[in-house]
């Protein structure tokens, strides 16, 4: 790891004032990934900035009747709150479905959002990553594939988002609020957070230069059946081959997001009238342009079964 300097603020204001100050800082909050990353040193930040104390860390119901999530609040937390229990069954459920009971206590909502790809290629840097070293090439095209994306993703990167949680938050809608280091403040959904990869993997959220995600907000609850199937290759403590994030309405329409096949949680939104067709009619728009390896192509009819199983599920 390398050497760094490090301070802890109280305030959003301080966090902010103090990135600006240090040119090359990152904010710290849980450190589940971003300290990972240092010990590879492929990130290695001059300063960090510790914002574990600057509040952030309730869900409170909004005016609007929905929630209001602080970027802090912490995984175990957020599972576990009476609210999201009854009215958000499914983000619930994702974020129990991902990584272990410690690492929840610490992982916070907003660092969850922003972690990094697990794409073998990235984690070693002994290989060609434009993720990791913009312009040297991607050696996951040519190479080991089985894991990675199938749709999204382009001629310099196949990496896939890895998370749970924002899977289940494509699907409920969910807008993310950020402050930049002048105090300006915006609302983004999280389609417009995640970015593309195209000819700039290393680019993968429309955030600026220390700008910082105060909250999460859900909408007030829909209703319907909601449903988190993970595929993976073991049962617990493993990331998604697929995993198919959904709340389906009695008459069959609804929302569906899908994890472990693309650079951001995979939503088509112009797709979803096609549900109460079924799984294959549905998939195949959802999939439309999608562009496997040899590996990961196995992943195509796995999100078309995996969702089959899901609206079964639905209808029982």
């Amino acid at each position: 790891m390398k050497t760094f300097t490090y301070e802890r603020v109280s305030t959003p204001a301080e966090a902010a004032a103090a990135s600006t100050r240090t040119p090359g800082s990152k904010f710290l909050a849980g450190g589940t990934n971003l300290l990972d990353l240092m010990k590879l040193e492929i990130e290695a930040p001059v300063h960090l900035i510790d914002i574990g104390k600057i509040g952030l860390n309730k869900i409170e119901s909004t005016p609007a009747g929905g929630l209001r999530i602080g970027a802090l609040v912490s995984n175990t937390d957020l599972a576990a709150h009476p609210l999201v229990r009854r009215d958000y069954g499914l983000l619930s459920r994702a974020l129990l479905a991902g990584a272990s009971g410690q690492l929840r206590n610490k992982a916070t909502t907003a660092g969850n959002l922003l972690q990094r790809t697990r794409c073998p290629y990235f984690y070693d840097t002994n290989q060609l990553c434009n993720k990791r070293v913009p312009g040297s090439g991607c050696a996951a095209i040519a190479g080991f594939s089985r894991q990675l994306g199938i749709i999204g993703t382009s001629t310099s990167c196949i990496a896939t988002y890895p998370g749970d949680m924002a899977v289940a938050m494509r699907a409920l809608d969910a807008r993310v609020e950020t402050i930049n280091p002048n105090g300006a403040k915006r609302t983004l959904s999280l389609d417009q957070l995640y970015r593309l990869p195209d000819q700039t993997p290393h680019l993968e959220t429309t955030l600026e230069k220390n700008e910082l995600i105060t909250a999460i907000l859900l909408p007030p609850p829909v209703g319907g059946v909601q449903i988190y199937h993970k595929v993976r290759d073991r049962s617990s403590y493993a990331f998604a081959l697929v995993s198919v994030a959904a709340i389906l309405q009695k008459n069959g329409t609804g929302h569906v997001a899908i994890g472990g096949i693309a650079p951001r949680p995979w939503r088509v939104e112009t797709a979803e009238p096609l549900l109460p067709s079924g799984a294959k009619t549905f998939t195949a728009q959802l999939l439309k342009g999608a562009r496997p390896t040899k590996e990961n192509e196995y992943k195509l009819a796995l999100v078309e079964r995996t969702l089959a199983a899901v609206l079964d599920e639905a209808n029982h």
